[in-house]
């Protein structure tokens, strides 16, 4: 008998997540997935996911770990890997006229032309994660991605990520966003760690550095939105407010998410510059999130003041929630925060996770059963693998090295 939470539980969590991930595999990448774990057509081979199932191979591989009945062995997780890096090396993602990469193809040909600062982090993490895992030809695609990513999306004077070109790099948007700066952030502590280069941490640490300026002038609350000038857009999104990667207001999860962030950050610095912070945006996340409404379970976003406006429970704010906690405890020594993760382990048991078909409900209805106004099916692993896979590993600039620097436990 095994507790929500404790390494039994969370090495069987690992190993299903990598079992139900195999089925997402895509002659152009990896797939969306929907609740039996077979690809949903409906949806093109998006960047994002590509990159996220890359990343999520290399760790398993990384790991080592004994596979659940049916799933993959390292050797077929470093082929899952090295699938996602010719994908993004040499496949229909890769613009080969202009460089970068697509957001969306299907069946060879690209659907969604623009490059993104969210997808192009992804491609960084991923080809980082693939470089400590031994993937042939994830150091090249890495150098070409950090390349892209400091020469098109970096603005030095600002210490920070935009947001989205054209196909052709000639006409830059004017939104700029916080949600493709965290990845970003993710994204540079991990090259940082591979490389030896610590400029990509000291990048990683004046975005986190931003962002805290801006939560502690609005109550711990993260503005998302700013125009080309960085300022915070408030409203943006209002009339659209469960907007996936854009929605209005304070997102909770990005709160929980930008305090693990920033303890990595600090770790791959050595200083404790950002832990007030993260443990600020932490309780401020909890406070606003979780119960919100009389019912348990974080709420999706919230509006200025803390009142809920979306309250659909996604699946991954509650595994950075668990991530925070975890986090917070180790660079703290404060119980309370592992008896917080302690409690939602066991709401994730009870609620998000299917012990039918595998992985986790991407979203819940206000009565906690399984929905999909905002995200249908279940894309992709990648929160709940790296929820179940922290505990395991010392706080560090990313999961991949850290696995690799623990060598492999079994």
């Amino acid at each position: 008998m095994t507790t929500p939470g404790d390494p039994t539980f969370l090495a069987a969590q690992r190993a299903d997540l990598l079992r139900f991930m195999t089925g997402a595999v895509r002659p152009d990448g990896f797939g969306w997935l929907d609740e039996e774990g077979r690809v949903d057509t409906s949806h093109p081979v998006e960047l994002w996911i590509t990159c996220r199932m890359t990343h999520v191979a290399a760790l398993g591989a990384l790991a080592d770990e004994p596979p659940a009945e049916g799933g993959p062995d390292r050797e077929a997780l470093l082929a899952l890997a090295a699938h996602g890096v010719r994908a993004l090396a040499a496949g229909a993602l890769r613009d080969a006229v202009h460089g970068g990469w697509f957001a969306a193809v299907e069946d060879g040909v690209p659907t969604v032309t623009a490059k993104q600062a969210y997808g192009h982090a992804f491609v960084v993490l991923a080809a980082s994660s693939a470089v400590a895992a031994g993937i042939e030809g994830a150091d090249a695609l890495l150098a070409d991605a950090l390349a892209v990513s400091l020469g098109r999306f970096w603005d030095e004077a600002e210490g920070l990520s935009v947001e989205e070109w054209d196909a052709s790099w000639t006409t830059l948007d004017t939104y700029r966003g916080v949600n493709a700066n965290m990845h970003t952030v993710e994204a540079y502590l991990a090259a940082g760690d591979v490389t030896g280069d610590r400029e990509w941490h000291a990048r990683a640490a004046r975005i986190a550095g931003r962002v805290a300026e801006w939560a502690r002038a609005n109550d711990w609350r993260i503005p998302e939105h700013f125009d080309a000038t960085w300022t915070p857009l408030l409203e943006h999104n209002r009339s659209e407010p469960a907007h996936p990667f854009r929605p209005y207001g304070a997102t909770v999860g990005h709160g929980l998410e930008w305090a693990r962030l920033m303890l990595s950050v600090d770790a791959s610095l050595g200083t404790d510059a950002l832990r007030a912070p993260a443990a600020a945006l932490y309780e401020r996340a909890v406070a606003d999130g979780w119960d919100a409404d009389g019912a348990p379970g974080f709420v999706y976003t919230t509006d200025w003041r803390g009142a809920p406006v979306v309250r659909e429970r996604m699946h991954w704010v509650l595994a950075e929630a668990v991530n925070a906690a975890e986090a917070l405890c180790q660079v703290t020594g404060d119980t309370r925060y592992a008896e917080d993760a302690r409690g939602w382990w066991a709401y994730a048991d009870a609620r998000l996770i299917d012990h039918d078909r595998g992985s986790w409900h991407h979203e819940l209805d206000t009565a906690n059963l399984p929905a999909g106004t905002v995200w249908p099916g279940k894309p992709d692993v990648y929160h709940a693998y790296q929820a179940a896979l922290l505990p395991e590993l010392p706080i560090a600039p990313s999961f991949a090295t850290a696995l690799r620097d623990v060598g492999r436990r079994h």
